[in-house]
């Protein structure tokens, strides 16, 4: 029997674009035969848009993009709970593809487990910490994992002593270092900075997309990154390296001019790699994770790793990291999707056990 599986794509994020990309992959790879795609556009203006029921491939994202259609609010994802007179009952399973705020931060997984409605990806509480550069940080401090020092600030403390900051920034971390909103993914609004007159800009910068920022030192070290799957027993993907033909893998180099080699799998030694995997699933744990997680690390000339974090919903086209990691390690596209969608239904599962009255 079909599931009936509900696409929330698109999002009110400076990601919105990422994640129609994400949809149109998804969407072409799912089989119709096993699932009854309903596809779910939340404009940028935060408008929910219920589009037709899905009978094939899609040309473009442009098509994705439905300015007329059934508006609905949130709720109606569970139209059992809010309208019984509906007879078409609630989703099956819900496939959030969105980056970045007000998708990926907990905030719709939040709205799903009010609907008790099993969902694929992380939960709440490991979306809004792995959101948030500065708590996740934080939680990886307090497991005892390692990672390059750090700072960071609000706006307001940024506006009330400027200099100040700036002094933290040059006395605790030093140049290089890279400034990055803290919640945000993508790379959307990181600068590197070698001088005061660029740590200027790259707050300036970062400060457009959050209210908080965070400041981490640069160093010498390759860019190693990991696909965690599982829920309460995880595995890890063969490693792999992003060498950007650029200064830094920014938004650009990721998405638009191909400024990036994706080395898969990575040139490292086993007991590097073992290190590695090990550091990753203390992350996914340490989190609280489920489904799925991309691991990201620095990896020194001299063997030292640290963690530079974990992305709760990484890029999901076939062409992104975390799903070439799979495919490398035996897991192809369309098989990782119908994995995840399992392990959406299996840790709904678990939590319907959970006793609430005694």
């Amino acid at each position: 029997m079909k599931k009936k599986l509900g696409l929330l794509y698109g999002g009110k994020s400076a990601e919105h674009h990422v994640s129609l990309q994400t949809a149109l992959a998804v969407i072409n790879a799912l089989e119709h035969d096993k699932f009854d795609i309903h596809p779910i556009y939340i404009a940028e203006n935060g408008e929910w848009i219920k589009g037709p029921l899905l009978n094939g491939k899609v040309e473009s994202v442009t098509s994705l993009q439905f300015s007329h259609g059934e508006a609905l609010p949130p709720t109606a994802l569970a139209p059992t709970l809010f309208q019984a007179e509906q007879s078409e009952g609630s989703f099956d399973v819900i496939f959030p593809l969105l980056h970045g705020p007000n998708g990926e931060d907990g905030t719709v997984q939040g709205l799903l487990e009010l609907l008790n409605l099993p969902y694929v990806g992380n939960g709440v509480l490991a979306s809004s910490a792995g959101m948030d550069k500065v708590i996740m940080k934080n939680i990886f401090a307090q497991a005892g994992l390692p990672q390059v020092n750090y700072v960071w600030f609000i706006r307001s403390e940024w506006e009330h002593n400027r200099e100040k900051a700036y002094g933290v920034v040059e006395e605790e971390l030093g140049y290089p270092c890279f400034v990055k909103p803290a919640n945000l993914g993508s790379s959307v609004g990181i600068s590197k900075c070698s001088n005061r007159e660029e740590l200027e800009g790259a707050f300036k910068e970062a400060f457009q997309f959050d209210r908080k920022i965070i400041i981490e030192q640069g160093i010498e070290a390759r860019e190693i990154e990991l696909g965690v799957l599982g829920n309460d027993k995880p595995q890890c993907s063969v490693a792999g390296e992003i060498i950007p033909k650029v200064e830094f893998y920014d938004y650009k180099a990721k998405y638009e001019d191909g400024n990036t080699a994706l080395i898969i799998p990575a040139e490292i030694a086993e007991d590097e790699y073992a290190m590695l995997q090990e550091l990753a699933l203390r992350a996914f744990k340490a989190l609280d994770c489920s489904g799925l997680v991309r691991a990201d690390f620095f990896l020194t000339k001299d063997g030292q790793a640290y963690i530079n974090e974990v992305n709760t919903m990484p890029g999901f086209t076939p062409f992104s990291m975390f799903p070439l990691l799979w495919k490398h390690t035996g897991v192809d596209y369309p098989q990782l999707i119908e994995r995840l969608v399992e392990l959406g239904l299996e840790r709904h599962e678990e939590k319907q056990k959970i006793k609430y009255s005694f």
